[in-house]
């Protein structure tokens, strides 16, 4: 199958997000992928304020098999006006990617504006249309004025999408009650790479001894893209008030992000640097050593719009590791994992190190216990099977679907 997928972020420098495991592991089925992405750094103004479009062959960021064609649209690199630009320049390219690649099937991931242009003529061309939501969209975009009207598109995409797609439940609820579609709905949820995040494969003290962890330290763990809601800042206050009761009391934190230069800086005010590791962005391939190094993960984000109705994926690579994780009490989590399958739940980032204190390493041990039983049939590879098979459904169902008009066409 030919599948062109579209994307308003830049697929080369976060993830693995869902996007980049579903298509890589279909382009290694075999799949013929085409995406459209937008790399959106305007404020890189000393390599010109246009940035050209460009193509990237044979892409493979996780999966050695993958091979995937990239091609990534103009814009210019000024505030709001790379939003404008980059609106007219995925216009055209979207077009002519339809009418060149023809695609049998275009699939949109964490997208407004591209994924509005994708909708727009895949209709127009019979094609069969998806679109696939990780994040509640308009609340990532910086600017509050314009998450209004990226609503209003939403809703508009939704509703003429063949069919909808979720990471979890609660978001799936949400986009249903957003713009009702007419109940073509699919939930895929996150998966893991076992192959990858394999506790029995890796040695948690090479990280522990990388980052100077003895033995007797309690290690709390955090990986991904830091926000300013991430509750990583309550976290680390509430470490460093306790430091005499709670000596061992240990937080790793990997990756970088819009608020990681202000914990940067309060851990080198307070000299905490023995107790709070920032490591910055590592490979992929040291994630599961990082996480293994740990005793407890941590999803202590604020309850807020962005975060209420989505479920990351790393909290399925902490289980994988069968680490016990503590989560904000957020819906989109608590309807995906429920109780008793190795998250533990605090009402807010303020009462995590609480939380953690009170813990006995029984406790600990019960939750890794429940974290490995709960996990082990997230094989990315099942989920991929599911997406395959829905994907087929989607474009045999529209097939048939254009094959009628056609026919009450012709007996008109």
């Amino acid at each position: 199958m030919k599948i062109l997928g579209v994307l308003d972020a830049d697929w080369f420098v976060k993830g693995p997000h869902q996007y980049h495991h579903l298509l890589e592991i279909l382009s290694s089925r075999g799949h013929e992928i085409v995406i459209t992405d937008f790399e959106n750094y305007w404020h890189l103004v000393d390599e010109g304020r246009f940035k050209s479009r460009e193509k990237f062959e044979g892409v493979s960021r996780f999966y050695k098999n993958a091979n995937i064609t990239v091609y990534r649209p103009g814009f210019i690199r000024l505030p709001m006006l790379d939003y404008v630009s980059y609106l007219f320049y995925s216009r055209g390219e979207i077009k002519k990617l339809i009418n060149d690649f023809k695609p049998d099937i275009v699939i949109a991931f964490t997208a407004i504006l591209s994924a509005y242009w994708g909708m727009r003529y895949a209709r127009k061309n019979n094609i069969p249309y998806i679109y696939y939501w990780l994040d509640v969209n308009h609340e990532l975009i910086p600017f509050n004025l314009v998450r209004p009207i990226a609503k209003v598109i939403e809703k508009e995409i939704i509703k003429n999408s063949t069919a909808i797609m979720a990471i979890n439940k609660a978001l799936m609820e949400y986009m249903v009650n957003l713009g009702n579609n007419g109940g073509n709905t699919y939930v895929i949820p996150g998966g893991v790479d076992f192959n990858h995040f394999d506790p029995l494969k890796v040695d948690p003290n090479v990280m522990r001894e990388k980052y100077y962890l003895s033995k007797d330290d309690l290690v709390l763990f955090y990986m991904g893209w830091i926000y300013e809601f991430s509750g990583l800042e309550e976290v680390i206050r509430d470490i460093l008030e306790i430091k005499d009761l709670h000596p061992y009391l240990k937080l790793m934190i990997v990756g970088e992000g819009d608020n990681y230069s202000r914990l940067k800086g309060i851990v080198d005010d307070t000299g905490a640097e023995d107790r709070i590791i920032l490591t910055g962005k590592r490979p992929y391939e040291e994630m599961p050593y990082l996480v293994a190094a740990s005793d407890i993960c941590l999803l202590p984000a604020q309850n807020n719009n962005v975060m209420r109705n989505i479920v990351p994926i790393k909290i399925y690579e902490y289980l994988a590791m069968h680490k016990p994780v503590i989560s904000t009490k957020l819906p989109g989590v608590l309807k995906e994992f429920g109780h008793n399958n190795g998250v533990i739940y605090v009402e807010s980032p303020d009462f995590v190190v609480n939380n953690v204190i009170s813990l006995t390493g029984e406790d600990i041990k019960k939750n890794q216990l429940k974290a490995k039983d709960f996990i082990k049939d997230y094989n990315w590879d099942n989920i991929v099977n599911k997406f395959e098979k829905i994907i087929e459904l989607v474009h045999e169902l529209n097939s048939r679907i254009e094959g009628d008009r056609y026919v009450q066409s012709v007996h008109k």
